[in-house]
């Protein structure tokens, strides 16, 4: 059997590839689920969590280069588990997926890494912080100050990550509901990370700036069944206030959520059917009509907002497929994000 068929039979088991994206809605039996009441203990809540099935370290950035232009980076540590614990060597039932991308005005890189749990090839420790899978690393002293790497065949990036806030709990106090059904998963973020580095292009290597975010989060069923994927947005604004919001799409029906971050870290979450999410434009990518130019509003934030990608290629043609890529925000609020698309 090819290695990386095997590999991918491993994580998604074949009955639940058709319960919503990625398998995320097929049955969370044998593995701890999300409760109201936790409460987060950090810094050990930066590491993993081994009774639950999925979970991930998630970075996104918007960066400018000393050439003037626009760029965005990806780096994703994913852990799936096929059993509820951890064992050490080959017994461990943790898997492990990397996802890093750079993306600019004129093309998107990415790369992919898999690894089984438990020999050392990729994981996570809470104190120090420490990610890795391969040679790709996030890592510092506290999740404060990180150093982030990765390498394509085609691209690299160096970066250092000095965070400039609080962490932000997303729903009611890290309880995030992501269906009518009420699954859920923990989730929480950090917003405001001031990075620079260097990005390693095919023809040329450009010092950058910019903010990063952080996303955090752990599950065993974030997804009802008839989810099919999700439109989910972190957006900065200039005046310093941020949204994360999303839009999961349903059979029968959407489910949104989303959290409004003022500029002292304080933040408001805003219920389902608080934002409105509208796609306007589509480009073909990959062979599918991806919406790359959005409408968002929030009117009790008198928010009315284009959001614009910064190319419409940024394709990760990853094993599970997705659009992710920066975006530039203008309307009645400016400023620059991130989109992830899945499920079309």
């Amino acid at each position: 059997m090819n290695v990386k068929l095997l590999i991918f039979l491993l994580i998604v088991p074949l009955p639940a590839l058709a319960q919503g994206y990625a398998g995320l809605g097929s049955s969370a039996k044998g593995f701890d689920i999300p409760h109201t009441d936790y409460q987060f203990d950090f810094p050990a809540d930066h590491g993993p969590h081994p009774n639950f099935r999925i979970e991930w370290w998630y970075v996104t950035a918007n960066l400018t280069g000393d050439d003037g232009l626009e760029y965005g980076i990806q780096w994703t540590l994913f852990r799936s588990a096929l059993k509820p614990f951890e064992q050490h060597g080959w017994q461990s039932p943790q898997i492990w997926m990397g996802h890093a991308a750079i993306t600019a005005p004129d093309g998107h890189f990415f790369e992919e890494r898999i690894s089984r749990g438990g020999i050392g090839q990729a994981g996570v420790t809470a104190v120090p912080f420490d990610a890795w899978i391969d040679e790709w690393r996030l890592h510092g002293e506290t999740i404060n100050s990180v150093a982030l790497t990765a390498a394509g065949a085609n691209f690299a990036y160096d970066l250092s990550m000095q965070a400039q806030g609080p962490l932000v709990l997303h729903g009611n106090n890290g309880y995030s509901i992501k269906s009518a059904e009420g699954q859920a998963s923990y989730y929480y973020s950090q917003p405001r990370y001031r990075i620079q580095g260097t990005l390693h292009l095919p023809d040329r290597d450009v010092t950058v700036m910019g903010e990063g975010w952080l996303d955090r989060e752990w599950s065993s069923q974030p997804l009802a069944a008839d989810q099919d994927g999700w439109d989910w947005f972190s957006l900065s604004f200039e005046t310093g206030e941020k949204l994360m919001a999303f839009r999961l799409r349903g059979d029968s029906q959407n489910y949104t959520s989303a959290t409004w971050i003022y500029a002292d870290g304080s933040s408001l979450s805003l219920p389902d059917g608080s934002v409105t999410f509208t796609p306007e434009n589509t480009n073909r990518v990959a062979g599918r009509d991806i919406p790359t130019t959005w409408q968002i509003r929030l009117s009790e934030k008198e928010l009315d907002i284009q959001i614009k990608a910064l190319t419409a290629e940024a394709w990760m043609g990853t094993r599970f497929e997705y659009w992710e890529g920066p975006v530039i925000v203008t309307g009645s609020h400016t400023g620059r994000g991130y989109l992830e698309m899945t499920g079309y």
